[in-house]
């Protein structure tokens, strides 16, 4: 098993003074392609995003409040993987909580809600199976396989996002070598937690890590989860949809307005966002469009999984729009993270979706999904998609400035000494300021006297008039934005 210092993992959830934040320097990366940077431009009469990061608002999704730790609270939390090969694949993927400033401003505190905590093994016979959990009356069907990943018997550890019901999950997989016949040389097992929300799980990551070993080398001693338990159990609301609300949108004001994108909340893991960017190089301008265009993406990968949960998350960060009351008749653009075949029928009913799996049997599901990702090869098996699978000038010419932003930032941080400015935040909020800018111009064009929109008003949104014809017209449709679209044939123009 391989053994992780409490130094590479995440970050401690104490207090720190904003200076001592520094940004997460991302390990050298060899299987990603292009290289990152951005550079901001003008809106043109879109909403721009304040990337001013002295005030803290470049902190969009950042809203967890750091609370004080009790008896039986990690001192530090693990960070995002436990293999090994993951961790030096991606780069050190730590969560920033709040700083103490941004703690000020909000005024608000999430608190923890463990609905439940438990053990799944493996066992020769009977493969996975439930070991044991809190409460004994809760539901886990399905959590045996979710929590430990088809193929992570190759491994030695990992950790798995999950979605059970309307819950969420996080479990730490590990796989310990033993000299037994019985157990066929291999002990497997899994410790994980269920939440209302993802948004505090990585604070437990440490945690899980220590009591899954503790588990492969003494089975059967529960205590310290009892007692996890017992301390952080969620008090839920009565008559309920088991559902804990965010912070409210309120706290933060019109800059983080969570009218479209609920997973805003979420506190990202420090350096997997540039990292997922430098990944996909050009190509996350393809995945921006499917995103805002809700369509239902999978990811597939074999193990370790962790890292591919943070991906699916970040395809959720490319969707953000911050203009109020905007996406509201839209489909929800949810993360399921980690999902395998006892996920199909919960699938079928979905419209709209961010997945991964390590099950190729997947790719064969059609039905289940618009978008099929594999390593770097993002494709559409839907006909009317695939135009958007070509970049064209307007999109290299996005990528080119977010990569010279980036470059700024990082000339910065070097020169400067500036710790206070933040990759991630940079490329979240530009992908925000890019969504704002379409929605703003779009609205304010469907609500003029002359709701015609022309090859200026697509070049004012960053798009390309021809280009990106077919994908603004699907936007159209699916956000109800009532205009007239006359781009390509001025004597015949097509309503939207």
């Amino acid at each position: 098993m391989v053994e992780q210092s409490d130094r590479a993992p995440l970050l401690d959830w104490e207090e720190v003074p904003p200076a001592e934040l520094a940004p997460a320097a991302p390990s050298p990366e060899t299987e990603g392609s292009g290289h990152s940077g951005l550079s901001s431009y003008s809106t043109e009469g879109g909403v721009r995003a304040d990337i001013s990061l002295n005030a803290s608002p470049a902190r969009p999704n950042s809203v967890t409040a750091v609370s004080g730790e009790s008896a039986h609270s990690p001192q530090k939390h693990s960070g995002p993987g436990g293999d090994a090969s993951a961790t030096d694949e991606e780069g050190d993927c730590a969560f920033h909580g709040l700083t103490v400033r941004d703690r000020r401003i909000t005024g608000w505190e999430e608190k923890d809600q463990i609905v439940a905590v438990f053990v799944v093994t493996f066992d020769t016979r009977s493969g996975n199976m439930i070991e044991w959990c809190l409460p004994q009356d809760v539901n886990l069907e399905g959590v045996e396989f979710k929590s430990m990943a088809s193929g992570s018997h190759r491994i030695s550890s990992d950790f798995i996002y999950f979605r059970k019901g309307c819950y969420f999950g996080l479990a730490c997989f590990a796989n310990m070598p033993v000299e037994s016949e019985l157990e066929r040389g291999a002990r497997m097992k899994s410790v994980g937690i269920l939440s209302p929300s993802y948004t505090l799980l990585y604070r437990y990551m440490h945690f899980l890590e220590n009591q899954v070993r503790h588990q492969l080398q003494c089975p059967g001693q529960y205590s310290p989860l009892e007692a996890f338990y017992e301390d952080k159990k969620a008090v839920l609301p009565l008559g309920g949809n088991g559902l804990v609300t965010a912070c409210p949108t309120s706290a933060l004001g019109p800059k983080v307005n969570r009218c479209m994108h609920p997973e805003m909340k979420i506190t990202h893991p420090a350096g997997c966002m540039s990292q997922f960017i430098r990944f996909f190089g050009e190509q996350i301008m393809v995945l921006w469009k499917f995103a805002l265009l809700r369509k239902r993406i999978l990811i597939f990968s074999p193990p370790p999984v962790g890292v591919v949960c943070y991906r699916v998350y970040c395809c959720c960060c490319l969707a953000n729009v911050s203009i109020p009351g905007m996406g509201i008749s839209v489909p929800e653009f949810r993360p399921f993270f980690y999902i395998n075949v006892a996920d199909i029928s919960a699938l079928e009913t979905e419209m709209s979706y961010v997945a991964c799996t390590t099950e190729k049997i997947f790719e064969e599901k059609k039905e289940l999904y618009d978008v099929y990702i594999d390593n770097q090869n993002v494709k559409t098996h839907r006909e009317s998609l695939q135009p958007l699978l070509r970049l064209n000038s307007a999109d290299r010419e996005k990528y080119r400035k977010l990569c010279e932003q980036r470059q700024l930032l990082l000339y910065s941080q070097e020169v400067d000494g500036d710790c206070t400015s933040n990759e991630e935040d940079l490329f979240i909020l530009f992908f925000m300021e890019q969504n704002n800018r379409i929605f703003q111009t779009l609205s304010e064009v469907a609500g003029s006297a002359d709701p015609t929109l022309t090859a200026e008003h697509m070049r004012a949104m960053g798009l390309d008039p021809q280009g990106d014809r077919g994908f603004l017209v699907d936007l159209l449709e699916i956000y109800g934005i009532d205009v007239m679209l006359v781009i390509d044939n001025p004597c015949c123009p097509s309503h939207s």
